[in-house]
Protein backbone atom coordinates (compact mmCIF):
# COMPACT_ATOMS: atom_id res chain seq x y z
CA UNK A 1 0.00 0.00 0.00
CA UNK A 2 3.22 2.90 0.75
CA UNK A 3 4.09 2.99 -2.85
CA UNK A 4 0.47 3.17 -4.57
CA UNK A 5 -0.29 5.77 -1.29
CA UNK A 6 2.95 7.62 -1.44
CA UNK A 7 1.66 9.72 -5.15
CA UNK A 8 -1.73 10.64 -3.51
CA UNK A 9 0.29 12.33 -0.24
CA UNK A 10 3.06 13.76 -2.51
CA UNK A 11 0.92 15.49 -4.75
CA UNK A 12 -2.12 16.31 -1.93
CA UNK A 13 1.02 18.14 -0.33
CA UNK A 14 1.75 20.17 -3.57
CA UNK A 15 -2.24 20.97 -3.90
CA UNK A 16 -1.97 22.56 -0.33
CA UNK A 17 1.14 24.22 -0.62
CA UNK A 18 0.18 25.44 -4.48
CA UNK A 19 -2.97 26.97 -2.71
CA UNK A 20 -0.98 28.61 0.16
CA UNK A 21 1.19 30.67 -2.18
CA UNK A 22 -1.51 31.13 -4.48
CA UNK A 23 -4.27 32.36 -1.75
CA UNK A 24 -2.39 35.86 -1.08
CA UNK A 25 -2.89 36.58 -4.97
CA UNK A 26 -5.74 35.04 -5.60
CA UNK A 27 -6.80 37.62 -2.46
CA UNK A 28 -5.10 40.38 -3.60
CA UNK A 29 -6.85 40.39 -7.71
CA UNK A 30 -10.18 39.76 -6.62
CA UNK A 31 -10.28 42.87 -4.11
CA UNK A 32 -8.45 45.08 -6.84
CA UNK A 33 -11.53 44.68 -8.48
CA UNK A 34 -13.89 45.67 -5.66
CA UNK A 35 -14.87 49.16 -4.24
CA UNK A 36 -15.45 50.18 -0.81
CA UNK A 37 -19.41 48.49 -0.53
CA UNK A 38 -17.72 45.34 -1.53
CA UNK A 39 -14.41 45.24 0.74
CA UNK A 40 -17.01 46.02 3.54
CA UNK A 41 -19.43 43.75 2.67
CA UNK A 42 -17.14 40.49 4.47
CA UNK A 43 -15.73 37.82 2.49
CA UNK A 44 -16.45 37.75 -1.43
CA UNK A 45 -14.63 36.28 -3.74
CA UNK A 46 -16.47 34.97 -6.65
CA UNK A 47 -16.99 37.77 -8.90
CA UNK A 48 -20.61 38.36 -10.86
CA UNK A 49 -21.84 36.33 -7.80
CA UNK A 50 -21.27 37.82 -4.69
CA UNK A 51 -19.84 41.44 -6.31
CA UNK A 52 -19.99 43.37 -9.21
CA UNK A 53 -16.39 43.99 -10.20
CA UNK A 54 -15.30 47.54 -11.18
CA UNK A 55 -11.83 49.14 -11.93
CA UNK A 56 -11.94 51.90 -9.50
CA UNK A 57 -8.29 50.19 -7.51
CA UNK A 58 -6.73 50.22 -11.14
CA UNK A 59 -7.98 53.29 -11.81
CA UNK A 60 -6.68 54.71 -8.59
CA UNK A 61 -3.14 53.72 -9.04
CA UNK A 62 -2.56 55.70 -12.25
CA UNK A 63 -3.55 59.38 -10.71
CA UNK A 64 -7.38 58.32 -10.15
CA UNK A 65 -9.28 60.31 -7.31
CA UNK A 66 -7.98 59.30 -3.74
CA UNK A 67 -4.99 57.26 -5.42
CA UNK A 68 -1.53 57.76 -6.90
CA UNK A 69 0.27 57.64 -10.04
CA UNK A 70 2.48 54.35 -9.78
CA UNK A 71 4.15 55.43 -13.72
CA UNK A 72 7.18 57.79 -12.33
CA UNK A 73 7.86 55.46 -9.03
CA UNK A 74 7.88 52.58 -11.43
CA UNK A 75 10.51 53.90 -13.63
CA UNK A 76 12.38 55.11 -10.67
CA UNK A 77 12.27 51.31 -9.27
CA UNK A 78 13.23 50.29 -12.72
CA UNK A 79 16.39 52.62 -13.31
CA UNK A 80 17.66 51.60 -10.08
CA UNK A 81 17.56 47.76 -10.09
CA UNK A 82 18.59 47.14 -13.73
CA UNK A 83 21.17 49.31 -13.24
CA UNK A 84 22.31 48.40 -10.11
CA UNK A 85 22.11 44.72 -11.01
CA UNK A 86 24.00 45.56 -14.17
CA UNK A 87 26.65 46.68 -12.34
CA UNK A 88 26.57 44.09 -9.45
CA UNK A 89 26.64 41.22 -12.40
CA UNK A 90 29.81 42.86 -14.20
CA UNK A 91 31.64 43.54 -10.63
CA UNK A 92 30.60 39.99 -8.87
CA UNK A 93 31.28 38.18 -11.84
CA UNK A 94 35.05 39.59 -12.44
CA UNK A 95 35.18 39.07 -8.87
CA UNK A 96 33.72 35.55 -8.51
CA UNK A 97 36.35 34.19 -11.57
CA UNK A 98 38.95 35.73 -10.00
CA UNK A 99 38.25 34.08 -6.57
CA UNK A 100 37.25 30.75 -8.28
CA UNK A 101 40.41 30.23 -10.58
CA UNK A 102 43.45 31.81 -8.30
CA UNK A 103 44.56 31.80 -5.11
CA UNK A 104 44.70 35.03 -2.97
CA UNK A 105 46.53 35.12 0.53
CA UNK A 106 47.44 38.17 2.43
CA UNK A 107 48.45 36.93 5.92
CA UNK A 108 45.91 34.49 7.34
CA UNK A 109 43.12 35.62 4.91
CA UNK A 110 42.24 33.72 1.87
CA UNK A 111 39.81 33.01 -0.72
CA UNK A 112 37.50 31.33 1.05
CA UNK A 113 38.03 33.96 3.77
CA UNK A 114 37.32 37.02 0.92
CA UNK A 115 33.65 34.82 -0.18
CA UNK A 116 33.33 35.27 3.39
CA UNK A 117 33.48 38.70 3.91
CA UNK A 118 31.18 39.43 0.61
CA UNK A 119 28.48 36.97 2.31
CA UNK A 120 28.90 38.84 5.58
CA UNK A 121 27.58 41.82 3.97
CA UNK A 122 24.23 40.91 3.75
CA UNK A 123 24.37 39.46 7.26
CA UNK A 124 24.45 43.15 9.19
CA UNK A 125 21.14 44.34 9.54
CA UNK A 126 19.92 47.31 7.21
CA UNK A 127 19.67 49.80 10.34
CA UNK A 128 23.74 49.62 11.06
CA UNK A 129 24.37 50.26 7.41
CA UNK A 130 21.86 52.99 6.92
CA UNK A 131 23.47 55.89 9.15
CA UNK A 132 27.22 55.38 7.67
CA UNK A 133 25.33 55.72 3.82
CA UNK A 134 23.47 58.61 4.54
CA UNK A 135 26.57 60.17 5.61
CA UNK A 136 28.31 59.13 3.09
CA UNK A 137 25.85 60.34 -0.06
CA UNK A 138 25.48 63.56 1.76
CA UNK A 139 29.22 64.06 1.60
CA UNK A 140 28.98 63.65 -2.24
CA UNK A 141 25.66 65.08 -2.62
CA UNK A 142 23.86 62.47 -3.72
CA UNK A 143 21.00 62.59 -1.13
CA UNK A 144 17.30 61.69 -2.54
CA UNK A 145 19.12 61.34 -5.90
CA UNK A 146 18.93 58.41 -8.58
CA UNK A 147 22.40 58.21 -8.58
CA UNK A 148 22.75 57.57 -4.71
CA UNK A 149 20.63 54.60 -4.88
CA UNK A 150 21.72 53.23 -7.41
CA UNK A 151 25.40 53.06 -5.53
CA UNK A 152 23.87 52.21 -2.26
CA UNK A 153 21.96 49.15 -4.10
CA UNK A 154 25.58 48.17 -6.07
CA UNK A 155 26.91 47.72 -2.32
CA UNK A 156 23.82 45.57 -0.92
CA UNK A 157 23.82 43.40 -4.70
CA UNK A 158 27.35 42.53 -4.86
CA UNK A 159 27.78 40.49 -2.41
CA UNK A 160 24.78 38.40 -4.09
CA UNK A 161 26.44 38.10 -7.33
CA UNK A 162 29.56 37.05 -6.03
CA UNK A 163 28.34 34.45 -3.90
CA UNK A 164 26.67 33.14 -6.74
CA UNK A 165 29.07 33.34 -9.07
CA UNK A 166 31.58 31.64 -6.92
CA UNK A 167 29.79 28.26 -6.88
CA UNK A 168 29.01 28.58 -10.27
CA UNK A 169 32.47 28.70 -11.66
CA UNK A 170 33.70 26.89 -9.47
CA UNK A 171 31.54 23.71 -11.02
CA UNK A 172 32.95 25.01 -14.38
CA UNK A 173 35.68 22.61 -14.96
CA UNK A 174 39.03 24.13 -15.64
CA UNK A 175 40.16 22.39 -18.88
CA UNK A 176 37.74 24.99 -20.74
CA UNK A 177 39.98 27.82 -19.47
CA UNK A 178 43.21 25.66 -20.34
CA UNK A 179 42.01 25.28 -24.09
CA UNK A 180 41.46 28.74 -23.91
CA UNK A 181 45.01 29.46 -22.79
CA UNK A 182 46.13 27.03 -25.41
CA UNK A 183 44.59 29.15 -28.30
CA UNK A 184 46.14 31.98 -27.30
CA UNK A 185 43.40 33.84 -24.89
CA UNK A 186 44.54 36.07 -21.61
CA UNK A 187 42.83 35.58 -18.68
CA UNK A 188 40.71 38.38 -19.12
CA UNK A 189 39.92 36.62 -23.01
CA UNK A 190 39.17 33.69 -21.14
CA UNK A 191 36.34 34.73 -18.79
CA UNK A 192 34.51 36.81 -21.54
CA UNK A 193 35.12 33.88 -24.80
CA UNK A 194 35.10 30.99 -22.44
CA UNK A 195 33.42 30.98 -19.61
CA UNK A 196 30.58 33.47 -19.98
CA UNK A 197 29.08 31.86 -22.64
CA UNK A 198 29.00 28.85 -20.17
CA UNK A 199 27.89 30.64 -17.21
CA UNK A 200 24.52 31.45 -18.53
CA UNK A 201 22.35 29.61 -16.06
CA UNK A 202 24.66 30.68 -13.23
CA UNK A 203 24.15 34.68 -14.60
CA UNK A 204 20.92 34.04 -14.95
CA UNK A 205 20.58 32.87 -11.01
CA UNK A 206 22.65 36.08 -10.34
CA UNK A 207 20.15 38.23 -12.31
CA UNK A 208 16.96 36.84 -10.74
CA UNK A 209 18.68 37.47 -7.23
CA UNK A 210 19.56 40.97 -7.81
CA UNK A 211 16.71 41.74 -9.26
CA UNK A 212 14.05 40.59 -6.62
CA UNK A 213 16.33 42.37 -3.84
CA UNK A 214 16.74 45.19 -5.75
CA UNK A 215 12.99 46.21 -6.77
CA UNK A 216 11.67 45.12 -3.46
CA UNK A 217 13.98 47.60 -1.52
CA UNK A 218 12.05 49.51 0.81
CA UNK A 219 14.05 50.61 4.17
CA UNK A 220 17.40 52.23 2.36
CA UNK A 221 15.60 53.90 -0.72
CA UNK A 222 12.92 55.43 2.54
CA UNK A 223 15.92 56.51 4.64
CA UNK A 224 17.47 57.93 1.87
CA UNK A 225 15.35 59.75 -0.27
CA UNK A 226 12.66 62.42 0.63
CA UNK A 227 10.69 64.13 -1.92
CA UNK A 228 12.49 64.45 -5.68
CA UNK A 229 13.10 60.52 -5.87
CA UNK A 230 10.24 57.76 -5.18
CA UNK A 231 10.02 54.49 -5.62
CA UNK A 232 7.18 51.82 -6.42
CA UNK A 233 7.17 49.63 -2.60
CA UNK A 234 7.32 53.95 -1.49
CA UNK A 235 4.55 54.48 -3.70
CA UNK A 236 2.62 51.55 -2.46
CA UNK A 237 3.03 52.16 1.16
CA UNK A 238 2.48 55.37 1.18
CA UNK A 239 -1.56 54.47 0.47
CA UNK A 240 -1.80 53.07 3.76
CA UNK A 241 -4.01 55.06 6.35
CA UNK A 242 -6.02 54.51 9.17
CA UNK A 243 -8.54 53.42 6.48
CA UNK A 244 -6.05 51.39 3.89
CA UNK A 245 -8.37 51.43 0.51
CA UNK A 246 -7.53 47.78 0.21
CA UNK A 247 -8.95 48.08 -3.25
CA UNK A 248 -6.41 50.26 -4.65
CA UNK A 249 -3.36 48.63 -2.34
CA UNK A 250 -4.17 45.51 -3.84
CA UNK A 251 -4.11 46.68 -7.21
CA UNK A 252 -0.32 48.68 -6.08
CA UNK A 253 0.97 45.22 -4.56
CA UNK A 254 0.02 43.55 -8.06
CA UNK A 255 1.59 45.99 -10.79
CA UNK A 256 4.72 45.97 -8.38
CA UNK A 257 4.87 42.12 -8.17
CA UNK A 258 4.07 41.96 -12.12
CA UNK A 259 7.52 42.29 -13.23
CA UNK A 260 8.75 40.17 -11.10
CA UNK A 261 6.50 37.23 -12.33
CA UNK A 262 7.06 37.95 -16.06
CA UNK A 263 11.05 38.23 -15.83
CA UNK A 264 10.89 34.79 -14.24
CA UNK A 265 8.44 33.25 -16.82
CA UNK A 266 11.26 34.46 -19.34
CA UNK A 267 14.38 33.96 -17.66
CA UNK A 268 13.34 30.34 -16.32
CA UNK A 269 14.60 28.86 -19.74
CA UNK A 270 18.20 29.86 -19.54
CA UNK A 271 18.25 27.76 -15.29
CA UNK A 272 19.62 24.63 -16.77
CA UNK A 273 22.76 23.54 -16.00
CA UNK A 274 22.19 21.29 -19.12
CA UNK A 275 23.61 24.49 -21.44
CA UNK A 276 27.52 22.91 -20.23
CA UNK A 277 26.81 19.74 -21.99
CA UNK A 278 29.79 19.40 -24.45
CA UNK A 279 31.51 22.54 -23.71
CA UNK A 280 34.67 20.32 -22.70
CA UNK A 281 35.78 18.68 -26.12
Amino acid sequence: MRPRLYPVFKYTVIALWACFVAGPFFWAMTTSFKDANAVQGGATYLPWIQYQPNATGWRNIFGGAGGIDVIQPFLNSAIVTIAASAISLVLGSLAAYALSRYRFKIGFIKNSDIVFFFVSQRIMPPVVLVIPFFYLLQWAGLLDSIAGLVIVTVALLLPIAVWVMVDFFNGIPREIDEMAMLDGCGPLQTFVRAILPNSLPGLTVAAMFCAVFGWNDFFFAFRLTFTEVQTLPQAVVALNSSIPPWWTLSAAALFGVAPLVLLAIWVERYLSKGNLSGAVR
